[in-house]
């Protein structure tokens, strides 16, 4: 009577199956990451799986069908991949630091404002007619120095 090796042909097909899945999910990662239009056909001739296959699972399914949605709602813009989405505090924080940024630049703009005023009329001062400022005055082009 031969031995019972049943046990292999179940492990053996456990092994098939989680690879099956292995290449099912990573297509459909690639595929979402690449903007690559996402349907029960186009997964399976991706991953090399049968589509009735993809039906049996249902997490895989869900995923196809939200996907697919997606991509019917933004029809004219590329998608972006979930990885690559803010989330909303994410973008709560970013606007938050361009707020700040803006406050320091409106700061800095006022006091250089200020400074260049300052230094505006210390110029028109010294400007002055009949004012001796702290600059050398001019020398008449018609005077000849010492030779």
């Amino acid at each position: 009577m031969p031995a019972d090796n049943s046990h292999l042909i179940v492990a053996a097909a456990r092994r098939r199956s989680a690879a099956t899945r292995r290449r099912a999910v990573a297509a459909l990662r690639r595929m979402d990451a690449t903007g690559t239009a996402i349907t029960f056909e186009t997964l399976a001739r991706e991953a090399g799986v049968s589509r009735s296959w993809l039906y049996t699972q249902p997490d895989l399914k869900t995923e196809i069908e939200r996907l697919r949605a997606r991509r019917r709602s933004v029809p004219a813009a590329r998608p972006v991949p979930d990885r690559q989405r803010a989330s909303d505090a994410s973008l709560l924080r970013r606007q938050e630091a361009a707020t700040e940024r803006n406050r320091q630049l409106e700061s800095e703009n006022r006091e250089l404002r200020e400074a260049l005023a300052l230094a505006l009329g210390k110029r028109r001062t010294a400007d002055l007619p009949g004012r001796r400022g702290d600059t050398p005055r001019r020398k008449s082009p018609n005077v000849i120095g010492p030779c």
